[in-house]
């Protein structure tokens, strides 16, 4: 057999907290994160703070934007997430200072062994550089680092390392320019 999903298991300390935690996050964020008004962006810093999140000065968060394990987040200061992000922060994500990440991106911080029988789950690190632009409805997958003051253009897909101070676009991207 290829893929038996009987035998799928969460690793012990996968999540990087306890069970509780896990849901008290996914309560706070489905209801005092997200019923937010737009401009409380210090309410929803504070939430993820609470939570283990490191994030910087003046970080522009909006209401929609979605994070997995906040615990496993790290955003540098004067950045912005934009409107339903997701941070799948399965691994740890570092978001640079001075970035932007566009609406609807989404950034993907695991994946499966697709050799092994169980499928088993895999975290893996997201590294996004300082003064990095994300385009909208751009993927980002596990384990790419997007060099610092680099732009992935609008629905990209991040597969692979992008080099600082480049404009990448396309699926895979790939560099066209300098910034």
């Amino acid at each position: 057999m290829i893929q038996d999903l009987r035998e799928f298991r969460v690793p012990a300390g996968f999540r990087g907290a306890s069970p509780i935690k896990v849901q008290l996050w996914w309560l706070v964020q489905a209801s005092l994160f997200r019923w937010s008004p737009q401009v409380m962006y210090g309410w929803r810093r504070a939430l993820l703070r609470v939570f283990g999140a490191r994030i910087g000065r003046a970080v522009i968060i909006r209401p929609t934007a979605t994070v997995t394990y906040p615990w496993k987040l790290t955003i540098g200061d004067f950045s912005w997430i934009g409107d339903d992000v997701v941070l799948y922060s399965l691994g740890y994500l570092t978001i640079g200072s001075h970035s932007v990440i566009s609406q609807r991106s989404y950034l993907c911080g695991g994946d499966h062994d697709y050799r092994d029988p169980n499928f088993s789950i895999r975290a893996r690190n997201i590294q996004i550089g300082d003064q990095v632009w994300i385009g909208t409805d751009v993927f980002v997958g596990p384990g790419t680092v997007v060099g610092e003051g680099a732009v992935v253009g609008a629905r990209s897909t991040v597969i692979q390392n992008i080099p600082p101070m480049m404009i990448c676009v396309g699926s895979p991207a790939r560099p066209i320019k300098p910034r």
